[in-house]
C-alpha cells in the first residue's frame, strides 16, 4: 500500500521522538516526552508509561487484593491524552485507580511478566481486556498497544497506548522500534541518575567530612583512663558491631561527638560515611531539606537538586547531635525514617530507601522532654536503645592530666610555641578546677594559656572558678574524692611518662622534661629512676 500523507507526517514524527529519546538524560523528562509526542499522532488518545518500582502504597492500593507480591510493582510514571467526551479531563494525572499494577496482572501486568507485545485490534468488538469498556466506548477507544520496555533481557517497564482506530500495523511496528529505543534511554538516563546521585552525595560527604575532620584535629579523640571512661569504652564495645540506635547522653562538651566517631569506626559500616546533623544549626524551615534533600524548584532558592544528609549518609551512620532542638512536627518524618528506611526529597513525590545507622547525642533529658509533650515519646523509645552515659570532666578528674598534655602538644604545633610547658602547679590548678564547659574548655583554656603565656611556663586564667581549699573550714566536703596512695603514685607515673614524651625523653635543659614538670633535673632523674620508668618510652 503507498504510504499516504499523512503516514509521512507520522513517520516523520515518530523518527524526531526517537531522536528526542537518544538525547534526554533525565528520566522523568524521557518519559514525558515520549507520551506527549505520541499524544500528537493521529488517532492516538492516551499513551501511559510504568515502571518496575518496589511497592510503596500497598495498604492504600485499589489492586492490593490482586497483588500476588507486594515487594514491587508497575509505577505509573507518565500519562499524557486527548478525552473528547470531557475536553476538562486530566490525563496527564498520575494518582488515578491504575497508578500501579501488580505484576502479572491484567494486561499491563501480564506484558511485564511475559515480556511480549500485547494487542487488542478493535476494543469496540472485543472488550474483555478493557478494565474500564464504557470509558472506551465514550471515548471512541478502538485499539491498544501493550510493548515491554526490554534491555538487555531485562523488563524496566510497560509502554501503552490506546488509539481511536483500528490498530494499524505499520503503528505497531513503530511502537515496538520506540519500545527498544526507550528501554535503552531509561536505562542510560537510570544509570546517569544514579553517577549524579553518587558525584553529588560524594561532594556532600567530602564537604561534611571537611568539617568532621577540622571538628576532629580541634577536638582530638578519646584520651583518658578513667574508670568512667574505662566504662563507656566497654559499652562502645558491646554495641558497635550490631547495628542498634544510640542514643549519647550528657552535658555539652564532654565528648559525646567523639565516642559517636569510635562507634562507627568499630562498626562494620566503618567503611561508610559518618555524617553529623547539628541540629540547633539548622534553621527551623530548612529542616526537611537538610534531612532528606529537595528537588530543583521545591522552593525559593532551590536552584538545583540536593542530596539530604540521610542520603549522603547511606549505607554508614548519621550522627544527629543535640537531637532536642528537632521540631515537633519534624519528628514523625523522622520517625518514619527510622522505622520505614523510606522517605522523600522535598518537592518530590518519588521514594526513596537508605540504609543508615543513628546515633543520636543530647544534653537534655528527653524522657522528660517526651512526658510533657515535647518530645515525642515513641521517637524517644525509637532513639535510646542502647543509652551512653558520658560523666562531666569533674567527675573525671584522673582524665585532667592526660587530656591536658594531649590538647597541650596540639596548641603547640598550631600556635608555632613549640617551648610551652605545663607544670605540675599549673595542672594541681587544672585538676582542682569545676570545668562547667567540661573538655573543650579545658581545650580552650589550653590553647589560650599558649598564647598568654610568653614565658613558656602556662599560667591559667581560672581564679574565679579554681576549688580553693577553704583552710578556715572545719566541715569536710563529703562529696571530695579521696585518693588512695596506691593511685596517687599511678597518677605520678603517667605524668611523668607523659612529660618524657612530649619532650622526646630530653630531662634537662630549655624544653626537657623537668622544665615541663616544674622541678630540678636531678630531683626528675631521681623519680624516672624510683618509678622504674624508661626515658625512652
Amino acid at each position: 500500500m503507498k504510504p499516504t500523507a499523512m503516514d509521512c507526517v507520522e513517520t516523520e514524527l515518530m523518527k524526531n521522538l526517537l531522536l528526542e529519546v537518544a538525547q534526554e538524560r533525565n528520566e522523568l523528562r524521557l518519559l514525558k516526552v515520549i507520551v506527549d509526542r505520541l499524544r500528537g499522532l493521529e488517532d492516538v488518545a492516551l499513551a501511559r508509561i510504568w515502571l518496575i518500582r518496589p511497592g510503596d502504597i500497598c495498604d492504600t492500593c485499589s489492586l492490593r487484593k490482586e497483588c500476588p507480591d507486594q515487594t514491587e510493582c508497575l509505577h505509573l510514571m507518565a500519562s499524557a491524552g486527548n478525552p473528547v467526551a470531557d475536553k476538562d479531563e486530566d490525563w496527564s494525572r498520575l494518582d488515578g485507580n491504575f497508578r500501579r499494577f501488580p505484576l502479572g496482572i491484567r494486561k499491563i501486568g501480564r506484558v511485564a511478566t511475559m515480556g511480549k507485545a500485547f494487542e487488542i485490534v478493535d476494543i469496540q468488538k472485543d472488550s474483555r481486556e478493557i478494565a474500564r469498556p464504557e470509558w472506551a466506548e465514550r471515548e471512541g477507544i478502538h485499539g491498544f498497544e501493550g510493548q515491554p520496555l526490554v534491555y538487555k533481557g531485562k523488563v524496566l517497564g510497560v509502554l501503552g497506548v490506546f488509539t481511536r482506530a483500528p490498530a494499524n500495523p505499520q503503528h505497531l511496528g513503530w511502537f515496538r522500534l520506540l519500545a527498544d529505543h526507550a528501554a535503552s534511554a531509561i536505562a542510560n538516563a537510570l544509570a546517569f541518575a544514579e553517577i549524579e546521585r553518587l558525584k553529588a552525595q560524594l561532594e556532600l560527604e567530602n564537604e561534611y567530612l571537611r568539617e568532621e575532620v577540622n571538628e576532629a584535629q580541634e577536638f582530638g579523640a578519646v584520651v583518658g583512663n578513667s574508670p568512667a571512661l574505662r566504662g563507656i569504652m566497654r559499652q562502645v564495645e558491646l554495641v558497635a558491631p550490631t547495628d542498634a540506635s544510640v542514643l549519647i547522653l550528657g552535658e555539652s562538651g564532654t565528648g559525646k561527638e567523639l565516642i559517636a566517631r569510635e562507634i562507627h569506626e568499630r562498626s562494620d559500616r566503618r567503611n561508610g560515611p559518618m555524617i553529623k546533623v547539628n541540629c540547633p544549626s539548622i534553621p527551623r524551615e530548612l529542616y526537611e531539606s537538610e534531612f532528606f534533600g529537595h528537588v530543583r524548584g521545591a522552593f525559593t532558592g532551590a536552584l538545583k537538586d540536593r542530596v539530604g544528609r540521610f542520603e549522603a549518609a547511606d549505607g554508614g551512620t548519621l550522627f544527629l547531635d543535640e537531637i532536642g532542638e528537632i521540631p515537633l512536627e519534624l519528628q514523625s518524618r523522622l520517625l518514619r525514617v527510622l522505622q520505614e528506611g523510606t522517605y522523600e526529597r522535598v518537592g518530590e513525590e518519588r521514594t526513596r530507601k537508605v540504609n543508615v545507622r543513628i546515633i543520636a547525642a543530647t544534653n537534655r533529658n528527653l524522657k522528660k522532654e517526651s512526658e510533657q509533650g515535647r518530645f515525642r515519646e515513641d521517637l524517644y523509645y525509637r532513639l535510646n536503645v542502647f543509652p551512653i552515659d558520658v560523666a562531666p570532666l569533674r567527675k573525671r578528674k584522673e582524665d585532667i592530666s592526660p587530656l591536658a598534655m594531649h590538647f597541650l602538644e596540639a596548641a603547640r604545633k598550631k600556635m608555632h610555641r613549640p617551648k610551652a610547658r605545663l607544670t605540675s602547679a599549673g595542672l594541681l590548678e587544672l585538676q582542682q578546677y569545676d570545668w562547667p564547659g567540661n573538655i573543650r574548655e579545658l581545650q580552650n583554656v589550653i590553647e589560650r594559656a599558649v598564647i598568654t603565656s610568653p614565658n613558656r611556663q602556662l599560667h591559667f586564667e581560672l581564679s574565679a572558678s579554681v576549688e580553693k581549699p577553704d583552710e578556715t573550714s572545719q566541715q569536710p566536703d563529703p562529696d571530695q574524692e579521696v585518693v588512695p596512695e596506691k593511685e596517687m603514685r599511678r597518677r605520678e607515673r603517667d605524668n611523668t611518662a607523659a612529660a618524657l614524651r612530649v619532650t622526646g625523653g630530653k630531662i634537662h635543659g630549655a624544653g626537657g622534661a623537668a622544665e615541663l614538670l616544674g622541678m630540678k633535673p636531678t630531683t626528675l632523674a631521681s623519680r624516672i629512676q624510683k618509678l622504674g620508668i624508661k626515658k625512652n618510652r
